[in-house]
């Protein structure tokens, strides 16, 4: 604390005046300090609403990124699994297909097999036949015709 020399009838005035006008100007100083800290107070503050903000934001796409992210894995699942099982279905269908040809084919095989013993029957029977004609020309007298 400042103490003050002592006059006629008190204090030295010019001493007090001037005193006066310090913390005045000290207070006024302090005064402006404060109002432009609480001005950068509040800038600060609406940043920090501003961060905020953003971070809900910012949360918020997380979750919908993640959410589209597991329906894109469900919905390849469900696909993959479709394409599965109508591969399955196919390879069925061609299974059975190839056992139906391989069954036709043996089934003309023996028609095959059948219509040739015929053919070689019957043809036999020609050639026999045929035979029979040439022994009994053999057998003909050519001389009585001469």
């Amino acid at each position: 604390m400042k103490k003050f020399n002592t006059v006629f009838r008190g204090y030295d005035k010019n001493e007090v005046n001037s005193t006066i006008d310090e913390i005045v100007n000290n207070y006024e100083a302090l005064l402006n300090k404060c109002k432009a800290m609480e001005a950068e107070n509040e800038k600060l503050k609406e940043k920090l609403n501003h961060y905020v903000k953003l971070e809900s934001t910012l949360n918020k796409a997380i979750f919908t990124a993640e959410d589209a992210c597991e329906k894109l894995k469900s919905i390849a699942r469900q696909e993959s699994n479709a394409m599965i099982e109508e591969a399955r279905r196919n390879s069925n269908r061609i299974i059975n297909d190839a056992l139906m040809k391989a069954e036709k084919v043996e089934d003309d095989l023996e028609t095959l097999k059948r219509n040739v013993k015929i053919f070689k029957r019957r043809l036999r029977t020609i050639v026999e036949s045929q035979l029979q004609v040439i022994d009994e020309i053999d057998e003909v007298d050519l001389n009585k015709y001469e």
